[in-house]
């Protein structure tokens, strides 16, 4: 009697084990496959979207006597006084805005595969699964918080992408978490170009930190809490970019996921601004 309750008992934990192995992974294999479908068709999409976006646009580097250098307190031995010389970029937003009327700039990221147009809608959801084009795909695209003023750089401006595998969108932003991308000097610039203002940009703080909204904030109440802000997030910097912030500094953040909970943060000041 005794051996028959086992055997019951143990044909019952198998039947409850192999409920777990055959029947829970179910789902998640569906969304998996589901997933890498969805990537396999995305991806080409958005090569082929960013291939005719930058074949269609007129980019200039150029170099400009009449652009306005941003006040400093720079020590005189910090890469600041070389950046300031550097050339900024001009872009040409008549094709691109027949194409999207979204767009509001074009971002250019030193040592990265960042040189796409940037778009803003009324939220911030929108380009999360939606191309440049409007076509809806999980690839997303570049776009600026809906709160910011894309005409005007205020305390700061804030462009989001997803961390895509395949190296496009942000995808190339972990080259900033490198040895090999921070020890060239010259990739610590960010160019964009406006409609109004061609700007460049110096990148003083990079770093990961668990999904948090407190470095995402557009609005301060006065100079003491924006410089306290700026101390916050400079001092999380995994590399020091020798490089000084006041309140009297705008800054371009710039956003994407890395990992499963985690975000990767780029931070950089206004240096060099020309009005178009």
């Amino acid at each position: 009697m005794t051996s028959v309750k086992k055997k019951k008992k143990l044909r019952f934990k198998k039947s409850v084990i192999y409920f777990f192995i055959l029947v829970i992974p179910l789902p998640l294999l569906i969304f998996s496959t589901y997933e890498i479908i969805n990537y396999l068709i995305d991806s080409p999409n958005t090569k082929e979207i960013i291939t005719n976006v930058i074949d269609k646009t007129e980019i200039i580097e150029y170099e400009s006597e009449d652009a306005e250098i941003i006040e400093t307190e720079e020590h005189p031995d910090t890469p600041y006084w070389n950046f300031i010389k550097m050339n900024l970029i001009d872009v040409d937003f008549s094709e691109l805005k027949n194409t999207n009327s979204d767009t509001v700039a074009w971002l250019y990221v030193g040592g990265t595969n960042i040189n796409y147009p940037v778009v803003q809608t009324s939220d911030n959801d929108y380009y999360l699964t939606h191309s440049f084009d409007k076509s809806s795909n999980k690839a997303g695209w570049l776009f600026m918080d809906y709160r910011n003023n894309k005409n005007e750089y205020k305390e700061n401006t804030i462009i989001y992408a997803h961390n895509r595998k395949d190296k496009t969108m942000f995808g190339s932003l972990d080259n900033l978490l490198t040895s090999d991308w921070y020890n060239i000097e010259d990739n610590r610039v960010i160019k964009m170009s406006s409609e109004t203002h061609n700007t460049l940009w110096q990148i003083f703080s990079v770093y990961t930190i668990e999904t948090t909204n407190d470095y995402i904030r557009t609005h301060f109440e006065n100079a003491e809490d924006y410089l306290g802000f700026l101390n916050l997030i400079k001092g999380r910097s995994y590399r020091n970019f020798k490089t000084s912030v006041t309140s009297n500094d705008k800054v371009l953040t710039l956003s994407t996921c890395h990992g499963e909970t985690k975000k990767l943060v780029v931070h950089a000041k206004l240096i060099k601004i020309e009005a178009k």
